[in-house]
């Protein structure tokens, strides 16, 4: 399928590796132009010199940085001032218990999971507006529809974002302007193994243990890979797609029942 969409350009964010990565290639793929980010600069470079190499029609940038500060947000923009693809993403916060998080804990969550997004939003919609053309995704998780307890900080900050793009993404819609989100369950990336590692912590199991029976409980028998969840962003950015706004599309194998 023609997405229609060669020639733009995206900036996707945390795209070194993970289903920032798998995002950045399905768009490379369709002829999309594509700034990286990515706080590690070496990982970064290796990730975006691949893209080059599978896609040489098509322009990659990558810049470094801390995507949830001010420096980072500007570096990026610097780089790609005008996108017509957005993919908001960032590191979850780590698992824990709510009585061990200090005020400081829930600001950098916040700040990375929903401040963020919202203020690179804030950044370039309206010039998507201008261009009567605009797609956002927002990378956040399985979580805001079924929470779960050791991610509590995730939790709560991806929620407060989803609430606020429930009411932007109706009033951006009639200008070709959609604003999603893609809420991934177990799929196979460092994050995965980390929320693994720290479930392990608390059970007394090892993290081995704890993925294998993860996989086992799964519907689907296995984990996603990231392909999967990069090919489901770049439909929704596809040019055909402009009739689906304010979605919270769960892509989990079936593993989170009860939210139909």
């Amino acid at each position: 399928m023609d997405l229609g969409i060669k020639g733009r350009r995206a900036l996707v964010c945390a795209s070194s590796k993970g289903l920032g990565r798998a995002c950045a290639e399905a768009l490379a793929a369709e002829g999309v132009h594509v700034t990286m980010t990515a706080r590690g600069a070496e990982a970064l470079a290796a990730a975006a010199a691949a893209l080059r190499k599978a896609y040489p029609d098509v322009e990659i940038l990558e810049v470094a940085g801390d995507i949830t500060t001010p420096d980072g947000r500007a570096a990026a923009l610097k780089a790609c001032p005008e996108p017509d693809i957005l993919v908001n993403n960032a590191g979850g916060p780590p698992p824990g218990n709510f009585r061990d998080w200090t005020r400081d804990d829930w600001i950098k969550a916040l700040d990375a999971n929903m401040l963020t997004p919202i203020e690179l939003i804030k950044a370039t919609v309206d010039k998507m507006i201008e261009r009567k053309f605009g797609r956002i995704v927002n990378i956040t998780s399985a979580a805001v529809k079924a929470p779960i307890d050791v991610l509590g900080l995730s939790n709560g900050a991806r929620t407060g974002l989803t609430g606020f793009v429930a009411g932007l993404s109706r009033k951006t819609v009639r200008h070709n302007v959609t604003i999603n989100a893609l809420l991934p369950g177990p799929f196979d990336t460092d994050r995965l193994r980390g929320v693994a590692a720290g479930q392990a912590k608390a059970s007394g199991a090892t993290p081995e243990q704890i993925l294998q029976a993860r996989m086992n409980e799964n519907p689907a028998g296995r984990f996603g890979d990231p392909e999967e969840f990069g090919l489901a962003c770049a439909f929704l950015c596809g040019a055909r797609s402009g009739y689906i706004t304010g979605q919270n599309i769960l892509l989990d194998g079936g593993a989170f029942p009860g939210t139909l």
